[in-house]
């Protein structure tokens, strides 16, 4: 599906006195030394215009520091990072392994609760995260070019001997001089047999954006809160975020389904706003890619405080609930299937002043 387009002009760096680009932004990588990330490639990505985020090219090309003008944007667990394993595959263990970040991908098989599905064992949200990426190609500005945006490719396969042969091919890429982050996704089904297809972008956020009684989730769209959402039905102000709360230690949390308003080709905008500090997190996706999002909020004391917007394809309860739902998707063998995100940090007032008319 295409992207928004880009109105061309002249990039505003094209006549920057500079000799190297890498003096504006630009990817670098490297290997991590210590930990139990020990080993990990990651690309750190200096967009220049005030963002700066961390590839984890070992798990799966997905995001985990990000940086607005040196505020976190998003949170980030005890864990760390940690070196990809399938044996974080089975049942919750998926938890030891999930360092938080800006983005967290989940299938692309399976998603959600761990399951049983006919003779299958499925794990909390899936392989994606666990898996290493192959990179094709690592694009950086080059100004004497014309080359005004940074971006890395990479290929994730979900490969086993017969079945499922699911492949990924990920491009995440950045405007020179922008706070923007845009996510393409391109799958296929490489295999000779239909397979299922879930996919969600966990997008995580902490502080300081995300800030007790100052901070604000702003969307618009039809509200199916989970049964299990500890707090929810009780609170009148549900897209703001409140204080550390005893009823979300442990795995206490709210979570509800948004069908987002969307414009006639299918393009919604969400995001947080911090009220306070004047900034925020602004998302746009497609509904006809992702029909729906999760609104993940756990209140947690002690630093466990983190929220979530996450589109997705399907549901988080597992694959049988999906079923049942009519949501579960699949890929027949050759078929494909793409999707996008553009993730864009913010302090304009216009921009902030917009978000928060959503809510």
């Amino acid at each position: 599906m295409a992207k928004k387009a880009r109105t061309s002009k002249r990039h505003p760096l094209a006549s920057a006195p500079v000799i190297n680009a890498a003096q504006l932004g630009g990817i670098e990588t490297s290997v991590l030394d210590d930990g139990p990330g020990r080993g990990t490639r990651i690309a750190w990505v200096n967009t220049g215009g005030g963002l700066r985020y961390k590839v984890v090219i070992d798990r799966g090309l997905d995001i985990l520091d990000a940086e607005f003008h040196g505020m976190s944007l998003t949170w980030h667990s005890l864990v760390g990072i940690t070196a990809p394993s399938f044996a974080y595959h089975q049942g919750l263990d998926w938890l030891r392994s999930f360092g938080g970040g800006l983005v967290t991908s989940c299938g692309p098989c399976s998603m959600g609760a761990p399951c049983t599905d006919g003779n299958e064992e499925l794990g909390l949200h899936g392989t994606h995260s666990n898996t290493a990426a192959r990179v094709e190609s690592i694009l950086n500005p080059d100004l004497r070019r014309g080359c005004h945006e940074m971006s890395i490719t990479g290929v994730v396969r979900t490969a086993k001997v017969f079945n499922p042969n699911v492949e990924l091919r990920r491009t995440v890429r950045s405007p020179l001089g922008e706070p923007v982050i845009e996510i393409s996704d391109h799958f296929v089904n490489c295999g000779n047999e239909p397979v299922p297809h879930a996919w969600l972008l966990h997008i995580n956020f902490g502080y300081p954006l995300l800030e007790p009684e100052v901070s604000t989730y702003c969307y618009k769209g039809k509200i199916a809160p989970r049964a299990d959402s500890v707090e929810w039905y009780s609170r009148k102000d549900f897209r703001r975020a409140v204080k550390p709360t005893p009823l979300h230690k442990g795995v206490g949390e709210d979570c509800t389904y948004v069908e987002p308003q969307a414009d006639r080709q299918g393009w919604t905008t969400v995001g947080v706003v911090n009220e306070k500090r004047r900034f925020g997190v602004k998302i746009d996706f497609n509904t006809k890619q992702f029909p729906r999002m999760v609104n993940w909020q756990h209140w947690g004391p002690g630093g466990s405080y983190v929220g979530a917007l996450e589109p997705v394809n399907g549901g988080v309860e597992g694959r049988p609930v999906d079923r049942k739902r009519g949501w579960l998707d699949g890929l027949k063998p050759g078929e494909t299937r793409d999707y996008f995100c553009r993730i864009t940090a913010t302090s304009d007032e216009r921009v902030l002043k917009g978000l928060l008319r959503l809510t």
